[in-house]
This record gives C-alpha cells, structure tokens and sequence, in this order.
C-alpha cells in the first residue's frame, strides 16, 4: 500500500501502526481518528481497508459508532503474538513436528519459563 507520498510499506508494518494507534487510543476508535493517531499520513480508504483486514483477522473488534464503526483491539500485545503463533500452527497438518522443532529452537532460559509454564506457573 502506497502513503500519501507513493512510498509502498509492508502490510504487516500498517497493520502494526493501526495496532498501536488501537492501543494507545485505550477506548474504541472510528477510522478517522485512527487515521488521524497515525505517525504516517495514509488515504482514508487506506485505514479503513487495513481495519477491514484486522477485523477479518481477528485481532481487532468493531461495533456500530456514528456513521460507520469503531474498532478497538481484542488482545494486547502479547496475546496477539500467542494468536498469531496459534494459527500458524493451526495450518501445519503436522503439528507434533511443528512443536518439536520450536522448542529444539528454544534457548535454554526459554526452555526453562516453558517448562514452569506447563507446569502449572503463572505469568
């Protein structure tokens, strides 16, 4: 997707800069001011797409507001990574394999916190 000034950006790196204007904000945002919060100026079109995107995807919700719809993150930070590493796996037929070579990835301070996580430890 190209800025205001034709330069193209990854999605993912829109989709982050929608996300964190989501976070921010702390309450529920229309596409206007989620346009308006953003560090880089883009097309209106532009942030209600990547909003579409986001809703599609899960990670933002929305609700009737005005016009048109307010968005607001359904996760933080953090679970929004957990999802993402859930739907990854969620695509692979083969998940043991999958599992396996995550954790043979794992440093060993990982590899610890994963441990006392599975059994039974908190955050």
């Amino acid at each position: 997707m190209a800025d205001a000034y034709g330069e193209r950006r990854p999605a993912g790196e829109l989709e982050s800069s929608v996300l964190a204007a989501l976070w921010a904000a702390g309450k529920p945002q229309s596409a206007a001011e989620v346009r308006a919060a953003l560090p880089q100026p883009l097309a209106r079109t532009t942030v209600a797409t990547l909003l579409a995107r986001l809703h599609e995807k899960g990670a933002v919700g929305r609700s009737p507001g005005g016009r048109g719809f307010v968005y607001f993150p359904v996760d933080d930070s953090h679970g929004l990574t957990a999802r993402r590493m859930h739907r990854e796996l969620d695509q692979d037929g083969e998940r043991s394999i999958v599992l396996a070579r995550f954790v043979q990835g794992l440093s060993p301070a990982d590899e610890a916190e994963l441990r006392r996580l599975l059994e039974g430890g908190s955050q």
